[in-house]
């Protein structure tokens, strides 16, 4: 692992499993029914301030992704096992989530399948699927600034959650009372 890797273009780089994870993102929102999509994008309900946050978030993920791709895979080494692993489990477990997601009735909050034990799979599995990709590079940098990214990304899920209490009521609440958001802990 480094700080700065060596930027280059390349064919084996970070971008080759982010390409994946984002392709089979792209098909299942392309497949998927157009209201569940909008469901799965639903902000109505958000103020300027957590709009503001969740665009700072999405700025540092600018920064993560030109890192990410052309940064070259570390071909041969035991952190390129590793990330693949830890990425092959998050995007698995984000196309699970996406699944439940998708299966659950419109009128309903999901607390299905992975839904019972986190109340944010989809993202938490987005983050593990970030950190195999920032290992299988070998960057301390990718992971920095991943991290960075997470604390963003904790301020939307509350602005979520929010909107779900607003929408569900109380069975949304009994649900936080039940379900930790980030699976075992919190």
């Amino acid at each position: 692992m480094e700080l700065f890797p060596a930027l280059q273009i390349g064919w084996l780089n970070g971008w080759l499993p982010m390409g994946i994870l984002y392709l089979i993102f792209g098909i299942l929102l392309l497949v998927f029914p157009k209201e569940v999509v909008r469901r799965l994008y639903e902000r109505s309900g958000w103020s300027r301030r957590q709009r503001v946050i969740t665009l700072i978030g999405k700025s540092i993920a600018l920064f993560w992704f030109p890192l990410i791709i052309f940064t070259p895979l570390k071909i041969g080494t035991p952190v390129l096992v590793l990330g693949t692993v830890i990425f092959a489990l998050g995007l698995v477990g984000f196309v699970v989530a996406l699944f439940n997601f998708r299966n659950t009735p419109l009128d309903r909050p999901v607390t299905r399948g992975l839904y019972r034990v986190s109340r944010n799979p989809q993202q938490f599995m987005l983050l593990v699927a970030g950190l195999g990709i920032s290992i299988a590079i070998g960057s301390w940098l990718a992971l920095l600034m991943l991290l960075l990214g997470l604390a963003f990304t904790h301020r939307k899920l509350l602005a979520e959650e929010a909107s779900c209490l607003r929408q569900y009521g109380d069975s949304y609440r009994a649900y936080m009372e039940r379900v930790p958001r980030y699976f075992l802990f919190f």
